[in-house]
This record gives C-alpha cells, structure tokens and sequence, in this order.
C-alpha cells in the first residue's frame, strides 16, 4: 500500500473529440505531460472530469487509461459517486478492478431533504465495508447545495478503510475541527488552488485543485515551498495563482478549464453537452488571465 493520501493531486478533465466521444490518445498525452510535471497523484472522474455526464462504460475505459499512464507510485483516485449506494459499491468495486487506488465519494444529494448526517454515515460505512480500496468523502457543496459537518467525518474517520476527505468548501474552521479531532493519518484535503498555502497551514495534507491542471508545476512548488520552511515564496506564489484558479472554476467552470488547457498546449478539447464550449470574448479574458499570472 502506498503512503497515506498527501500533495498535489488535481481532478483531470475528460478530453472529448468533436464528435463528444472520449479522446483517448488526447487523454494519455496529457497525463504524460502532468505526469513529467511531478504531481503526487490524480482524481480520475471528478467533477472537473464530468463525471456525471458519462456513462459507466466510458468511465471504467477512462479509470483504464489512466492507470497505464500514472506510475505505480502516484496515487490514481477514482471518483465512483453515485445517489445510490448500491450503484457507488458496484462502480468502486470496479475502479479497484482496474487499478484504482482509492475512491473519492461525492455525498449522496438528490434526495435533498432525507440526505443528513445519520443518511450519509450509513451510505459512507456500507460503502467502506464493501471497498476493497480506501475511500475518500467528498464534500462539493457549490454542485450539491448540501455541506457535510465536521462531527459527523471525524466519526466516520474511525472507520479503517475510510481514510480521508476532499473539502470544497474551503471552510477553515470545519476543516481544522476535523483536522485536530480526526485519526493524525486521516487526509483532509483543500478542494481549491486558491487555497493551498492556507489549508497547508492549518495542517491538512494536500489539496485537490482544477488549477493544478494548468499550472502543476506551481502548484507543486508552493506545496514544496511550504513544506521546506519558505513561506514567503509559498504565499507569494499561492497569491500570483489566485486570479487564473477562479478562472477555471467558478468564473468559467469546466469549459474555462478546457478552454485554458489548449492555450497552454495541453489538449482540452470540447466539454460535453449540454456545456457549452467559451466564446472568443471570454476566451480572451482568460488568456489575459494567464498572461498576468505569467502561465502563458
């Protein structure tokens, strides 16, 4: 087993060809370049990688590809959530066939009302009871209006094979809370580059950013800058990295990120339907983006 869940490990998009099915030769070209950049590891079907809008097929193929091209000793997180518990048991039980090595698990949401803390433990502890691959919570409030409390992942951290979570919600009092009070190996992760120099900060073990998709390097030098005790070259870069991160998440979202993968010579491709490809008046707001932040 590899060592606990820390670093850089960003949530590579899905590429789609013109005709919106998947890019398969695009996809290992790109994980060869995040590869060489020294990523500690990736999120494979997260929701930058437009998960929700594949088929089951389409992601075990993905899950596939991906472990040819991610070495052994880089983490492959795949992301196998589902409403349905049965239907999250099956697809991880199916990513750990493929060389998964851990599962990040969005919560459970469409049944908004029923979906609370005694819901998603039982959802979270059936699941790990049947994983034969660690697994991940993964709390994404700005998709499923639904926010996890800090209670309830310190209980489910006692779980063994439930060994960390990926937070978006870049809530820092919550995000301490679990830190101090859960098991020390339990990886509490920061879903967004902005906040990387932060959450390190506060001693959670890495973070999960689009943003390292299009600037892995950098993102994985504030990670090492950190950790080598050079805190003003960390912050001073986290602070150059903050206007490109909002750039492809919540400004422009997945079609942002794409957009920004083909001006920086990645293969970005088309996100698919029904999200629309940036128009040319946005798409030059973002290369200015890139320009300022000294990625392009």
């Amino acid at each position: 087993m590899k060592k606990e869940i820390r670093g850089v490990l960003p949530p590579i998009p899905t590429p789609f060809d013109a005709d919106g099915n998947v890019a398969e030769t695009h996809l290992r070209a790109n994980l060869a370049r995040w590869v060489a950049a020294g990523l500690h590891g990736f999120v494979v079907l997260g929701s930058n990688g437009e998960y929700t809008l594949l088929s089951k097929e389409e992601k075990l193929r993905v899950l596939a590809i991906a472990r040819e091209m991610i070495p052994p000793d880089r983490w492959l997180i795949a992301g196998t959530g589902a409403d349905s518990t049965r239907e999250a048991i099956d697809l991880t039980q199916r990513a750990a066939e493929r060389g998964a090595d851990a599962a990040l698990v969005v919560t459970p949401h469409y049944y908004r009302a029923q979906m609370n803390a005694t819901t998603w433990t039982h959802h979270y502890r059936a699941l790990a009871d049947a994983s034969p691959i660690p697994i991940m919570i993964y709390n994404v409030p700005a998709f499923t209006t639904l926010d996890v409390d800090a209670a309830m992942v310190i209980e489910l951290s006692r779980h063994e094979n439930i060994v960390g979570i990926k937070d978006s919600s870049a809530n820092f009092g919550k995000m301490g809370e679990i830190i101090r009070f859960a098991p020390p190996e339990f990886a509490v992760l920061v879903g967004t580059g902005a906040a990387i120099f932060p959450a390190l900060s506060i001693g959670a073990k890495g973070v999960v950013p689009a943003l390292g998709n299009i600037a892995p390097r950098e993102c994985v030098a504030i990670y090492d800058a950190f950790h080598a005790g050079a805190l003003t070259a960390a912050r001073q870069l986290q602070l150059r990295l903050i206007r490109p991160n909002r750039a492809v998440t919540a400004t422009w979202g997945v079609p942002g990120l794409k957009a920004a993968l083909d001006e920086l010579g990645y293969y970005g491709g088309p996100p698919r339907s029904p999200l629309l490809p940036l128009d040319e008046s946005d798409r030059s707001k973002l290369r200015e983006i890139l320009r300022e932040a000294e990625l392009l």
